[in-house]
């Protein structure tokens, strides 16, 4: 049986990241197609701790909306991009209290605004984000790496 894109879409709108709850993985741009029968996946990086747990999520989710027969496919090539974020999911993560990704030298911060800041640590809370602090307002904050 083959279901509508949109509808598979609709559902997968409603998966969160396992690692940032506040953004789907349509946000973080983890869905790399849609197809009736086939979803394609590509994790934020090939040894990104959370694919498992995005996959099953995604499974439970697409097998709770009656679209079993849809497949979840993982690829790693091309490696994901920060440029695969969307607009959307880069306000979210904002909001939550990420800078998105940027090729600027400092990040804004996400929580004054100021963009007098600093990387603290290459390393954040998880692989793909670094420590970042807020000279203004004094507060850390991650920040996405760009890749």
């Amino acid at each position: 049986m083959t279901h509508d894109v949109d509808s598979i879409r609709a559902v997968l709108a409603g998966v969160p990241d396992p690692e940032i709850p506040a953004v789907s993985v349509l946000d973080l741009g983890i869905v790399r197609a849609i197809a009736p029968e086939r979803v394609t996946i590509t994790p934020t990086y090939s040894g990104c701790p959370a694919t498992l747990a995005i996959e099953q999520s995604i499974r439970a989710a697409l097998d709770a909306a009656g679209m079993r027969g849809v497949a979840l496919d993982t690829v790693l090539s091309p490696p994901w991009s920060t440029d695969w974020i969307t607009l959307e999911g880069r306000a979210k993560l904002a909001t939550y209290g990420i800078a998105p990704p940027s090729e600027a030298r400092a990040a804004p911060c996400p929580r004054c605004g100021s963009s007098d800041t600093e990387e603290v640590s290459r390393f954040g809370s998880t692989p793909c984000k670094a420590q970042w602090r807020c000279r203004s307002c004094l507060e850390p904050f991650d920040r996405f790496k760009c890749h």
